[in-house]
Order: structure tokens, then sequence, then C-alpha cells
């Protein structure tokens, strides 16, 4: 009698209620992902080519959309877009298969209630991406997804290796932070002809494990080509910036009030879990500083930014929503801010290299906390700390994950100009870590348009995945061409 009161048959109960949309479902998928038939490989003729690209998340829809632009733009042929994506995908051609928010979930026990759906979404995608015959798959992070679809697709083409299109991963799975994160890239290889690396160390150690890689630069780099006006080379800004004045005057803000940003992550999970208690600690800021004012930029409209909405509306602090805040919009806002408190993720490496000061902060379900704490082999969780080996921006974690400690962190970042400058010392030299070098694309005249060749690459982290692209496409056109086996 004491767990039917418990809270454990309340996540029970909870999970199996969850479940319910994704069993009306079950009866419309076919009872088994059919086979590839034998064709000649499309590159053959490459005069349009087909890539079928998938991602399970904002950044990951942000990474797809520029990837997509640049190859349009570099490409010497036509181009066909399927798979799975967001809505700045879908804005540069792609018809999503279903909606990315389906396939975004993050944790261990916070899957549970989303396995049937995730499973469904999984055979629907292999199915598509067969029928499509694509010249190449590009999956974009969402590794939990992405290889088992890459599993999925090399199963399909079993015994047809010269049909088998092209598999590209984009964003290296974190293998350096997890205990056996080697034995696992090596398993990787039978599935991924190619790793598109954002980390510069990372090129090696898959070429060491059997996966071809090039390290193409971090994509938030390229924010810099979307916001900075003095971005009009190639080698883009020595730093991202904003318009502050401009920010602060459009939303009533006088210059001497403190402004801070909070981002509180890209997926539902995170948003429900951090905004409380991001909620607790502004209130906190605002009792010694009445004149706090606090800016939110979210996604694209969805689910996430509901939520977002749902939840501030019962804040106390006065906050500037920015739903489906531009790139430029979100950097103004950083830029305008006298600090920021993010998720931990891709905003923190943003806000440092905005020189922004900020704290990072997590918090997950406590098995899943209890997984990460066993498994790391990480002092650090963000990604400026981890680069550059030293704790510059303040993380506050798991249980540490506290009101009062975030505003201990917060607060000097704010009111003392040394410990903002301070942690901001290092950010050009992780700007200089993560950007690639300048890569030359020799794409032959074979392929289209002899106007592409030898042609000096800009240090876009996108022109540089794309370029990648288009010359794995060609070798294996001709290798094909030549008789040759892949």
């Amino acid at each position: 009698m004491r767990w039917w009161c418990s809270p454990g048959r309340k996540y029970v109960f909870k999970t199996l209620w969850k479940c319910r949309d994704g069993i009306k479902e079950w009866t419309s998928l076919p009872s088994k992902v059919e086979k590839a038939q034998p064709s000649r490989w499309p590159a053959r003729d490459l005069s349009t080519c087909r890539v079928f690209i998938v991602a399970g998340e904002a950044s990951g829809d942000a990474i797809g959309s520029r990837l997509m632009a640049s190859l349009c733009k570099l490409s010497p042929y036509q181009l066909e877009f399927a798979g799975v994506g967001g809505p700045l995908m879908e804005r540069e051609g792609l018809k999503s298969q279903f909606p990315m928010e389906d396939i975004s979930i993050m944790g261990l026990l916070e899957l549970i209630p989303h396995t049937l759906r995730l499973w469904m979404r999984l055979r629907e995608t292999i199915a598509a991406a067969v029928k499509f015959q694509p010249n190449v798959v590009i999956t974009i992070d969402s590794k939990g997804f992405s290889f088992r679809l890459l599993h999925g697709i090399t199963d399909a083409y079993a015994g047809m290796s010269q049909c088998r299109p092209l598999a590209v991963h984009y964003v290296a799975p974190s293998f350096w932070a997890w205990k056996g994160g080697e034995e696992t890239l090596r398993h990787l290889s039978k599935i991924i002809d190619h790793m598109l690396c954002i980390l510069p160390f990372e090129e090696a150690s898959c070429q060491a494990n059997g996966i071809g890689a090039t390290f193409v630069g971090h994509p938030v780099l390229e924010d810099a080509f979307h916001v900075t006006a003095s971005a009009k080379n190639d080698d883009g800004p020595e730093a991202i910036t904003g318009d502050a004045a401009n920010f602060r005057e459009q939303h009533g803000l006088h210059k001497g009030s403190t402004l801070l940003s909070v981002l509180p992550g890209s997926r539902l999970q995170e948003v429900q879990r951090m905004l409380p208690i991001f909620e607790s600690a502004m209130t906190r800021l605002q009792n010694s500083d009445p004149d706090l004012t606090v800016v939110i930029p979210t996604a694209q409209p969805g689910s996430v930014t509901r939520a977002v909405e749902a939840l501030v509306a019962k804040w106390r602090v006065p906050v500037v929503l920015l739903p489906g805040a531009s790139c430029a919009e979100k950097y103004n806002a950083l830029t305008a801010s006298n600090a920021a408190l993010c998720t931990s993720g891709t905003a923190v490496l943003q806000t440092h290299l905005a020189s922004v000061p900020c704290v990072a902060a997590y918090r997950a379900h406590p098995i899943t906390e209890y997984f990460i704490r066993r498994r790391t082999k990480l002092q650090f969780i963000s990604l400026p700390n981890i680069l550059l080996n030293s704790a510059i921006i303040p993380e506050a974690l798991f249980g540490a994950c506290t009101a009062g400690q975030i505003v201990s962190y917060l607060r000097p970042l704010i009111d003392d100009e040394i410990v903002r400058k301070k942690q901001l010392l290092r950010a050009e030299e992780l700007r200089d870590l993560l950007s690639p070098v300048t890569h030359e694309m020799s794409i032959s005249s074979t392929m289209g348009s002899s106007s592409l060749e030898n042609r000096i690459m800009p240090r876009k982290p996108s022109f540089v995945a794309a370029s990648c692209i288009l010359k794995l496409l060609e070798d294996r056109a001709h290798r094909i061409k030549a008789g040759s086996s892949l």
C-alpha cells in the first residue's frame, strides 16, 4: 500500500501515460524495414545529388541549415534534400519527415517515456532514407538517434557496398569525455565513412580508430558572419559582438541598469528542469538589485518556446522574452547584458566568445547524474573549461545547482570588473583553438564546373564541411567509375 502512494508509483504511471500516443501509431508502421533494391550508385551521374540529412535538436538544426546553404552555394550540380530537421533547415528547402522535436530527448531515465515514439521515428526515418536512394546521408550530432539510423541504413544495404550512400556524421561524439570512449569510436568505423569534427583534437583520434575525419571548425564561430558588422572578409571578425546600445534603447533599458541574459537550454526537459531554479536565483538577485531585468532568447516557435513563455509568466523579475530570436537578436541581447546564466551546452561557448561573463549550470534526473559521475573522465562540463583546462567559467552542477550557489557565482561577475576581465581574458585563445585552417577545395571539371577548381575556402565551418562532403562524393564517383571496390 505504501508503494501505491509513493512517488515511484506516480512516475511509473506517468511514464505509461506518456507512451499512449506512440501506441496509437503502432499499427501505422510497416512490419519491417525493406531492404534497398540493387541499383547503380547515383554518383555515377551527379547531375543531381540526393542528400538525406538528419538533425535532432535546435543546435543541429542551425548547423544543418548553414551546411545546406553552403552545399547549395558550392555544389556544381543540382541538389535534392530529404530527411528530418527544424524550421531553419526547412527554410533552406528541407521537407521534414516529422517534427524534429519528436527525437529531441536527452538523458537516461528521461528517455523511458519516449522510447516507443523514438523507435517508431527511427524505423520511419530508415525507411524514408532507403526509399530516397541518396548519394550521401548526413547525420548531425544527436548520437543516440543518428548512429542507430546509420546502423539501420547499413543493414538495409547489406551486400551492396557500391549502392550504399556515403555516410557522414557532423559533430563527433564526446568520446574523449567518457571511460571507454575510444572503444566506442572503433565500432563506428563500420557505419561512418567520414566524421566532420568541431574540436581540433578529434580529427587525429577518429583517424587512429579507422574513421576518416576532418576538423572543420566549431559552428559557433560562424555566428560572427551573421552578426558582426565588421565581418566583411572571409576570415571574419576577432569577436562576436552585437549592438548593445540599440538593444537597450529598443527595450527601454537605461544604460546603468543591470541586464542578465538567461539561456535555459534548447530541449523541453532542460527548460522545465532549469527555469524554476533560475527563477529562484533571479528573485534573490533582485532583492539586492531592484533594477534587475532578465532577457531570455528562445529558439524557433515550438514546445520549448511555449514552455518558456508559460514558466516566465509567473516571474516577479521583469523579463524581456525574445521568442524565435534570430542569431543577431541573440547576440544583441548578450552584448547588452552585464552577465549571463546558461544551461551547460553550446550557449556557454556562445556567451564566452561574445565576451560576456557567464555561469554554467546543469541538473538532470538523479539517476542520470549518477551515471554521468561514474562514467565521465573530465573535471569540467563546460567546453571553454575543458579546452583551456581551467575553471575560468564557474559551474553549478547537479546537487550544487541551487539558487544560492548560482547567485554566489553571478554576483562578482556583475559587480567586480577585475573578476569579469579575468574570465574573458582567454576568449581570444579559445577562438583560435576552434577556428579551422583555410581549406583548399579542388573539385574537378568532371563534376560539372571547372570554376570551382582550386578554390580557397573561407574560414566558415559550414563552407569547410560542405567542401569536404563534395570532395568525398567526387572521390567515390571516381572510384566507382574506375571499378574499384568501396
